[in-house]
């Protein structure tokens, strides 16, 4: 039970990673794409650092102790999907640009292949979640459907 719950917060956090990294390049004025990477690498960062402190104090308030070392050193090496899930999509964001294309297509390029990534995980959690056909379809528009929103913001704001 303990490793199905482990799979459980790997991939939430891995399409909110996705998702984060989306809204930081679609919302990002910054004018280049490595400028755009690094924003984006920091704020992940910074919302890694939140979750996992924010873990810590939930479990210092409900336990009514200091968490052990080892409970510490669990959260500290662990929930890194946030981080980890965002690297295709920066990939492709350095890539576009060292290919000549420019930063605003350099951007639609790299939130194209998040939204590719967050359908293939809602087609994905559809297969291990044992839904029919029908409803892994729709899992697969709800996912994919963040990364649009993405898409449509950046235009929106730029």
């Amino acid at each position: 039970m303990r490793i199905a719950r482990t799979d459980e917060e790997r991939t939430a956090a891995g399409v909110y990673g996705v998702i984060v990294s989306a809204a930081v390049m679609a919302t990002s004025h910054a004018h280049t794409a490595a400028a755009t990477a690094v924003g984006v690498l920091v704020t992940l960062l910074v919302y890694w650092s939140a979750e996992r402190y924010a873990r810590l104090v939930a479990e210092r308030l409900h336990e009514r102790h200091h968490p052990p070392w080892p409970a510490v050193r669990r959260q500290l090496t662990t929930g890194w999907e946030i981080v980890t899930a965002s690297a295709l999509p920066v990939a492709v964001l350095v890539a576009a640009d060292l290919l000549g294309r420019t930063q605003p297509a350099s951007v639609v390029a790299a939130l194209v292949c998040s939204t590719l990534l967050l359908c293939l995980a809602g087609w994905e959690i559809g297969r291990d979640g044992r839904l029919t056909a029908l409803e892994r379809l729709a899992s697969t528009a709800v996912a994919g459907s963040f990364g649009v929103a993405m898409i449509a913001l950046k235009a929106a704001l730029h």
